[in-house]
């Protein structure tokens, strides 16, 4: 009887949630880009169970512990199921433990691996499943901070659950009488020395025995109520066939902030089909943001699947206390703050385009983001540029600048500008402790020379590139914000890209502190001056003045001649400084697009750039061959690294239309909408219609626009004219429209043709 009302329950529920909004969840893939490898990446994914930008996620583990590739498609066993963070392979992980079901009491990761079929197996937002070959069946359905985990056990079977405690220092404490686990684990980088997850896991079946164990030697205590040390877990035993359910949830403040924290998220759901079905509806309202219409469902199915990973970061880093108010441990400082923190992005990847796609949907999240990027350079020194969760300075750049002026310039001002440019100021003029991107390489060069001196500097001329940009944002917050000793420093180096372009072969070249260039120049050369690709992708690389790139190439025809080069051009090239293959090389050859390498960051804008220089037409054409070609939502669904979101939200902000060329404008560049009606919900009750009449898979060009009822030759639509709410219509055919967006007003911003900037923004800030 209890079986029979919980599945009328469950089936009640979903009635309910395609009853009021259309049901969007069954579109979405959690296994989008994870058929990857070291050699080369299809996305980098795992199978990932949450909620929107929640603080923990779930996920099945097919790769050992400490491995970065925790699951990949091609792999046949499962060996636990973690509560995971992992934004890259490349960084790992941090704050894991996984349970792991099993029938023997076999310990031994390698041993206790049980093999599985992609055919018994459930990958949604709000819901995994995975049926071993061995009978064993579990089920996650999440919470922002926990899950709800059933595991059904083959009847007169031995029923076992393991703990496993992952890498470096773990404690665990059994509480039998209670049915509860609890402990904590301290793995991860970029962390302080007092870090620690603490977690708290509550059985709904009472224990036959008990114990612990280590997984380094794999040694077992049975019995023991609790151990502390390297690879510290717990083993539960349960009568034998049972079917157990565990409610898990953790927090790095305390292990009270867990249990009131299990309360909150999960007290009132006594089975899994009930935190499944909430799950789900959160996730169902959530992808309802963005209503499309007409395309396939093989484009549904991409672009729900995109708009989900690109929903998961940042993630969020604070708890709510016994008030409800917002407090979080820092992994700056080691020490705890009241207000809001964010981790598990890189900027040098999001600021392109996760970030303004935030800026739509989510701006209160967005505004909550900016101050506490403040707080964090507070409370370490530096402006966050790689949190994991704390920081690492990764890649290149000090992007933390495009984030504050993006949301200043859209009216998103809730930080303090002076306190936001003083902090970039001091990024600008020094060096931290920590990698490429705390503070700057080569940053007095950079302000005596007006470039980054290479071989004196590693990928020296893609830093003075992404430093140009960075000081165009803070020459705009500045100017924005009224600050004239601010606004003449970085007026003076936002131009310093012209620094490195050489005219004799057109493309951005090393050069050396005397002003040499790099000798034996060959484009197609990656590594050296570069970073993560070759001249070929790094010329591109002038977000803030375009029109200055331009008359660099001596006028439109050389520079659209130059675009059009990329995709013609053999997709040949030397390995360069890597001294062998990376995966980005072997992406690039496969996607047979030329010199065009979508699987990583520096190129991503370039086909937008033809809006810029008297050919939209072939933006429109290359954004929709570029999502056609290198996207879809099966295990091979990225034509490369997914990284945090961007290369998502890359996909969703094409699909709709546009795209963010240059944030720290209020911009964003027209491309061709892949859906005949998309709807979006504004976080203000607003909706924004992007219409496009006859629109196809051949009907990629626009033929005519109208906004809001009045014709709308313009390249670019403002974030205002989005967040006002209004219709974008768009008249689409097969045949370019070669006429249309040619007048320089139609042309988007480049700060060396402005156009009355600031009294555009300030429309935005109301």
């Amino acid at each position: 009887m209890k079986i029979y009302y919980y599945t009328l329950l469950l089936f009640l529920s979903s009635l309910q949630v395609s009853a009021d909004t259309p049901y969007l969840v069954k579109y979405v893939n959690t296994l989008q880009g994870t058929n990857s490898k070291h050699e080369i990446t299809r996305g980098n994914t795992y199978p990932t169970t949450a909620l929107p930008f929640g603080m923990n996620t779930w996920s099945p583990q097919t790769g050992r512990n400490g491995d970065g590739w925790k699951y990949q498609y091609e792999k046949k066993t499962i060996r636990g199921f973690q509560q995971a963070h992992q934004c890259s392979s490349w960084s790992n992980d941090y704050a894991v433990f996984s349970l792991m079901p099993v029938l023997n009491l076999e310990v031994n990761e390698d041993k206790r691996a049980s093999e599985f079929s992609h055919q018994n197996e459930t990958a949604k937002p709000h819901y995994y499943q995975v049926k071993f070959e061995n009978g064993i069946n579990t089920e996650i359905s999440p919470t922002e901070r926990g899950a709800h985990i059933r595991f059904t056990f083959p009847e007169e079977e031995n029923s076992f659950v393991l703990l496993d405690g992952y890498t470096k220092m773990s404690m665990v404490k059994i509480f039998p009488k209670e049915r509860k686990i609890i402990g904590w684990v301290n793995n991860g980088h970029y962390v302080p020395g007092n870090f620690r997850n603490f977690f708290v896991i509550v059985f709904d079946k009472p224990f036959k025995s008990y114990g612990t164990w280590e997984n380094r030697k794999n040694s077992i205590s049975k019995s023991q109520e609790s151990a502390e040390g390297e690879g510290a877990g717990a083993y539960i035993q349960f009568k034998d066939g049972e079917q157990v359910q565990a409610k898990v949830v953790s927090s790095y403040i305390s292990t009270e902030q867990a249990e009131l924290t299990l309360t909150r998220e999960l007290g009132k759901y006594r089975r899994l089909e009930d935190t499944k079905v909430a799950a789900e509806a959160v996730w169902n309202k959530h992808l309802n943001r963005i209503l499309v219409e007409g395309g396939s469902e093989d484009d549904k199915a991409t672009f729900y699947s995109c708009f989900f990973r690109a929903s998961l970061f940042s993630r969020q880093f604070f708890e709510y206390d016994k008030n409800g108010q917002p407090y979080y441990y820092s992994a700056y400082d080691g020490k705890i703050h009241k207000g809001y923190m964010y981790t598990d992005t890189g900027f040098w990847d999001t600021f392109r385009a996760q970030f303004p796609l935030t800026a739509i949907l989510h701006p209160t999240m967005q505004g909550r983001y900016m101050q506490a990027m403040l707080d964090a350079k507070d409370q370490c020194g530096w402006l966050p540029s790689w949190s994991f969760p704390g920081e690492g300075g990764s890649m290149i750049g000090n992007h933390a600048i495009s984030l504050l002026t993006d949301a200043w310039v859209k009216g998103i001002r809730t930080f303090d500008p002076q306190k936001a440019l003083e902090a970039y100021y001091h990024e600008a003029t020094n060096k931290g402790p920590w990698g490429p991107a705390n503070g700057r390489h080569g940053w007095k060069e950079y302000y005596q020379l007006g470039y980054v001196p290479y071989p004196e500097y590693g990928e020296a001329t893609a830093k003075t590139l992404e430093y140009a940009y960075d000081d165009f944002c803070g020459y705009q917050l500045a100017k924005e914000t009224g600050n004239k000793f601010y606004q003449d420093v970085f007026a003076r180096q936002m131009y310093n890209y012209k620094n490195v372009y050489d005219p004799s072969s057109s493309f951005m070249r090393g050069r050396n502190s005397r002003g040499d260039w790099q000798a034996n120049f060959d484009p197609t050369e990656w590594g050296g001056p570069f970073t993560e690709g070759s001249a070929w992708h790094w010329v591109w690389s002038v977000f803030h003045d375009v029109k200055g790139l331009i008359n660099l190439m001596k006028g439109e025809a050389n520079f659209n001649a130059k675009l059009d080069s990329v995709f013609s051009h053999r997709g040949d090239f030397k390995v360069g400084t890597y001294g062998g293959l990376i995966h980005e090389m072997t992406e690039m050859k496969m996607a047979n697009m030329g010199q065009y390498a979508h699987g990583n960051q520096p190129i991503q804008h370039m086909v937008y750039l033809y809006n810029y220089s008297g050919q939209p037409w072939k933006a429109q054409y290359h954004a929709r061959n570029v999502m056609k070609k290198l996207y879809n939502a099966t295990e091979n669904g990225y034509p490369g690294d997914e990284d945090q979101g961007q290369t998502s939200s890359w996909y969703v902000l094409s699909a709709l239309g546009f795209y963010s060329v240059c944030p720290g404008t209020d911009e964003y560049v027209i491309g061709s909408p892949v859906f005949n009606k998309t709807t979006i919900t504004l976080e203000n009750g607003k909706k924004f219609i992007i219409d496009a009449t006859n629109n196809s898979a051949e009907n990629v060009y626009i033929q005519s626009a109208t906004l809001n009822g009045k014709v709308y030759n313009q390249n670019y639509i403002r974030y205002s004219d989005l967040i006002n709410g209004g219709t974008l219509k768009f008249s689409m055919s097969d045949k370019p429209a070669t006429t249309r967006g040619l007048s320089e007003h139609d042309k988007p911003f480049s700060v060396s043709a402005p156009r009355a900037f600031k009294a555009e923004t300030a429309s935005a800030s109301k």
